[in-house]
């Protein structure tokens, strides 16, 4: 069975030469990453790290944060990518939580370096990637890597159902939950994608999400699967840039969210040569039909796949393009290999147009959530057979009488923003660390572009002087730009329940 790292390691063998990563103005071959790769994996094991051991990448979107990816799993180990804007006291939460031993990080001197090492004592080294890197002890240089170390193949160490992959998402206690993936869940996944979306070796796609998103992750082990060129922007901050290099590049596969979207409905798309692109795709929230509408006329030679899935299986389902003007308001039928289905709060299935929970069984369904036995046993539930488990959503769909899905919303209240799960707790831990804030509620509220935009209820002290620009100004240096409320609301009290509990429903 294929392991996520031969992804790369088999288009290396089959395309050599052929541009695999295409960072900014700087391009790399198969042949290229294969070899960095495997000095850096030879690199990780000779300072310590061993089958199964954790390597947490906390990069931005870069030629670096690619190479750690399949160095990890070259040297047998789990990786995991940690959004580059997150502060902190998280980034020492996920490194503790999951005992990482080695950590890729930017060159930032060896300030931030000791800071974590003495908070983090599973750390056994750090890599230090760009110009300011520290030679202090328990720091290796990723160029110095590059310059030191052997390229040569290192033997197959993992089989397909040892862990692959940790992705941290936001739980409801406002702690993250890492997401336990094996090699044969991911291959699954990406295999199920690619066979949907029709990809080809010809086939370039951009990815504006970052790698610590699992819908921007896909994007490169897809690419380096099916043999194409991935173009990795950071970010999507400067739309008219992203749209220059896709025209530049001829890219064929445009991966968005709502939010990206929008943005891009709002600008004048004349100027840029996009006649190249094959396919548009979007999950994380459902796009409005009226976006659906009108993107179809801006670009009317993609085809738009609207998709929906979360972190706990990578994808769930996919509309057929063919069937996007008689239901621009369904999230499709499931993906390839997977089976779907909707239950009522008993756990028995309804029929069609009955509201209920989605659950899904499949071979990407991952294997739960790292150390968190009773978090995993409320979604991680049995299936038709002994030791198999199926996976119960939280999220709320129905169904029509043909098997098409249509969201209605969540059963929790976690909050889907941008694509990306928000615990309201978490950010209330936040604003209740603020001086003069003597309670907070944060919930969810309808954003046609967010999806959900985050609005946060502020009770102040007596006599505090805060204002909305304090609590924004204090949730920017504490949370990550996802995180940060669109709406502050100030209350002289918030609605209570007979028990003394912040009531949330009394605040929609």
């Amino acid at each position: 069975m294929l392991l996520v790292n031969e992804f790369l390691e088999h288009s290396a063998d089959k395309y050599p030469d052929k541009t695999a990563l295409i960072v900014e103005d700087k391009r790399w071959s198969y042949a290229e990453i294969e070899s960095m790769s495997n000095r850096l994996a030879h690199a990780l094991i000779e300072h310590g790290v061993q089958r199964g051991d954790r390597v947490a990448i906390y990069l931005p979107n870069s030629l670096e944060a690619v190479v750690g990816i399949f160095a990890t799993l070259k040297a047998g180990g789990i990786f995991t990518v940690i959004n580059s804007t997150t502060k902190f006291d998280k980034l020492i939460y996920i490194l503790n939580n999951c005992r990482a031993t080695a950590l890729i990080t930017g060159g930032r001197g060896g300030k931030l370096t000791t800071k974590v090492r003495d908070a983090v004592p599973s750390l056994k080294f750090t890599v230090l990637c760009g110009a300011d890197t520290s030679h202090e002890e328990g720091t290796l240089s990723f160029a110095s890597i590059q310059n030191d170390y052997s390229d040569e193949k290192l033997p197959r160490v993992n089989i397909d159902i040892d862990l692959a992959c940790l992705i941290y998402t936001s739980g409801s206690t406002g702690e993250p939950k890492g997401v336990m993936s094996t090699h044969a869940n991911m291959v699954a996944a990406a295999s199920s994608i690619i066979h949907y979306l029709k990809n080809v070796p010809e086939d370039i796609v951009i990815n504006v999400l970052p790698l610590s998103f699992d819908y921007g992750l896909y994007q490169l082990l897809m690419v380096f699967k099916f043999g194409g060129t991935l173009v990795l922007e950071k970010s999507f901050t400067y739309p008219a840039a992203v749209l220059k290099r896709m025209e530049k590049e001829r890219v064929t596969g445009f991966p968005g969210v709502p939010t990206i979207f929008a943005i891009l409905l709002q600008m004048d798309l004349s100027k840029f040569d996009l006649s190249s692109l094959r396919y548009i795709t979007n999950t994380a929230a459902a796009l409005p039909v009226n976006h659906i509408l009108q993107l179809r006329e801006k670009f009317p030679q993609a085809t738009l796949y609207s998709m929906y899935g979360l972190t706990e299986c990578k994808r769930v389902s996919y509309l057929p393009p063919e069937e996007l003007d008689r239901r621009p308001g369904s999230v499709g039928i499931a993906i390839p290999n997977t089976e779907v289905w909707i239950v009522d709060e008993e756990g028995n299935r309804v029929g069609p147009g009955v509201i209920g929970e989605l659950v899904v069984r499949g071979a990407h369904v991952m294997q739960g959530y790292w150390e968190k036995p009773e978090e995993t046993a409320k979604v991680y539930r049995p299936g038709r057979y002994p030791a198999e488990r199926i996976l119960y959503t939280g999220d709320l769909f129905k169904m029509d009488e043909d098997g098409f899905l249509y969201f209605v919303g969540r059963k929790d209240d976690i909050i889907k923003s941008r694509g990306e799960k928000v615990a309201p707790k978490e950010i209330e831990n936040v604003l209740y660390a603020l001086e003069g804030v003597v309670e907070a509620a944060v919930i969810g509220v309808p954003d046609p572009i967010l999806g959900q935009a985050i609005k946060a209820f502020v009770v102040p002290a007596e006599g505090a002087s805060l204002s909305e620009r304090d609590i924004l100004r204090h949730c920017a240096a504490h949370l990550e730009d996802f995180m940060v409320p669109k709406y502050v609301e100030f209350r002289d009290s918030l609605p209570k329940t007979s028990s003394g509990k912040i009531k949330k429903t009394g605040l929609q």
